[in-house]
Parts: C-alpha cells; sequence; structure tokens
C-alpha cells in the first residue's frame, strides 16, 4: 500500500480533511479520507487522598454530556504536550501541578486520524483557578478509583482517552485493573 496523491478537502480550528488516493498491492486506487490533528494532551489528576478529578462537560458529536479526564489540543505543532497538559490542567480544573509525569501515548483513531494524546498523572495539586474558553461550560468532581473503574464498567464512561488513562493509571500506580 503506497499513498501516491493527498488532496486538502477542509481546513478547520481542530483538523485538517485530506482524500488520500492510495495504491493498493494489486495496483488499485482507493480513497480514504484522512484527518490531520495537531495533537493534544491530558491529565489525570490525582488529588492527596487518592480521588482522581473528573471533568463534566457537554459533547456535540455524541449529543451528551460526559466525565472525562482533562484534555485540549496543543496550541501549536511545537508545544511541548507536558506544556499542553499543564494548561489544560489548570484551564478546566482550576488546579495546578508541578509534578507532571508521563502515563501513556494513545493514538485516538489510527483508521482515519492521525491524533496524538499524551497523558500525564498530576499529583501534589495546587488550587488557583478555571480559566475556560468562551465556548467551554465544565463542571469538576472528585472520584475514587473503585467509583471510576465502575462507572467504566457499567458503560458510563465511555471516553476512549479516559478509559485508557484511568486503567493505565491503576495499573501502573495502584498495581490493579
Amino acid at each position: 500500500m503506497k499513498r501516491i496523491d493527498r488532496k486538502l478537502v477542509r481546513k478547520s480550528r481542530i483538523f485538517n480533511i485530506y482524500e488520500d488516493t492510495i495504491l493498493t498491492d494489486d495496483n488499485k486506487e482507493v480513497i480514504y479520507d484522512f484527518l490531520e490533528h495537531k495533537g493534544a494532551a491530558a491529565v489525570v489528576p490525582v488529588l492527596d487522598d487518592g480521588r482522581i478529578l473528573m471533568v463534566h462537560q457537554f459533547r456535540n458529536a455524541i449529543d451528551r454530556y460526559t466525565w472525562e479526564i482533562p484534555a485540549g489540543c496543543r496550541d501549536s505543532l511545537d508545544e511541548e504536550y507536558i506544556k499542553a497538559a499543564a494548561r489544560e490542567l489548570e484551564e478546566e480544573t482550576g488546579y495546578r501541578s508541578e509534578n507532571l509525569s508521563f502515563l501513556i501515548r494513545l493514538k485516538t483513531a489510527v483508521a482515519f486520524c492521525s491524533e496524538q494524546i499524551d497523558v500525564f498523572v498530576a499529583k501534589n495539586l495546587i488550587k488557583s483557578s478555571q480559566h475556560l474558553d468562551e465556548d467551554e461550560f465544565i463542571d469538576v468532581k472528585a472520584f475514587s478509583v473503585e467509583e471510576l473503574k465502575e462507572m467504566i464498567y457499567k458503560g458510563e464512561l465511555q471516553d476512549a482517552k479516559t478509559v485508557a488513562s484511568i486503567m493505565s493509571y491503576c495499573n501502573k500506580y495502584l498495581h490493579e485493573s
């Protein structure tokens, strides 16, 4: 399989949409959709008592509110993922941390999108204040790991980055899944 052409179809704030022409192994040309994404960062914010801060926000794609770990796009292709994570933590939760450590790297939809999300764990949280974007309306709540795992297994938490991050955090830091 080899890409022989890429045409920009649309530019947006978050991603660019392309039509890729692919030459298959049997010399047929097929068209694939491709979303080019600048990358994002996410954070598992752990309070001193072990509970994890989650953000509650409306997601247009699924037409409902979800509980998720704080996350957001990098401001540019040059922005370090850890800096984006620190920024999103404070913007969305009203907490900051000088103790972020890398947890996991995710590719969200490898069939059609280049999005990469680097996830960090934030400890020793320091209360500050939220700095929400104009179009963000976010509530914050702390959950125990047990509550989050139960929400995952009941299908109440379905956001892939959140599920992968919570389970990775449990495995790496708590040695449980």
